[in-house]
């Protein structure tokens, strides 16, 4: 084939996929590395980092107890929250089934945490979502969104911050949490 074929059959390529991720891209939200989001039912905002480096989301808890209610396993925890947009500290006891146990390994060895699944509005929809429980205090989001949300959101350009505000009223789309998506084993 002539080098001009050649090189205009590229071009057409590298048009055609460009159109096509772009057309991606507007059919999506696009989500920044930092974002607002809103716990539900409560309406607490607070403010979450998107790691795609994790792939189960992180909740700030803390008395985390393992219990067991009705022959199911269940978790009690406490959340204590302040509202990005009041100020307000959101802290009550929760109780929660446990979804499943979570097993990290990291730089401070192994770990086991309870997960449980909870609502979070991102964009215009809320999600229900696997969160693992640690008391992450010392950080500096309290709330962490892995893969696993970060799926289910749109696109993650992470070079930006706050491009979404979370703003789920009563008839905001829910989309609930499907097992069938779960990958099998935790590496955040």
């Amino acid at each position: 084939m002539p080098k001009v074929v050649t090189t205009l059959l590229s071009s057409f390529a590298m048009v055609a996929a460009l159109a096509s991720s772009q057309a991606v891209a507007d059919d999506d939200q696009v989500f920044g590395w930092v974002e607002n989001a809103t716990l539900h039912p409560w309406g607490t905002e607070v403010k979450a980092k998107l790691d795609s480096g994790a792939l189960t989301s992180s909740l700030d808890a803390r008395d985390i107890e393992m219990f067991e209610k009705d022959g199911e396993d269940w978790v009690r925890f406490r959340l204590k929250l302040e509202d990005e947009e009041s100020g307000e500290v959101f802290s009550d006891e929760l109780e929660r089934p446990l979804y499943r146990e979570l097993r990290v390994r990291g730089a401070g060895g192994k770990d086991e945490r309870p997960v449980v699944l909870l609502n979070v509005c991102m964009g215009d929809k809320i999600y229900e979502e696997q969160f693992s429980l640690r008391n992450r205090e010392d950080m500096n989001y309290p709330l962490l969104l892995g893969r696993r949300t970060i799926s289910h959101l749109g696109l993650l350009d992470v070079r930006e911050t706050f491009m979404q505000d979370p703003n789920c009223d009563d008839d905001a789309e829910v989309v609930a949490h499907d097992p069938d998506n779960d990958e099998a084993s935790d590496k955040s």
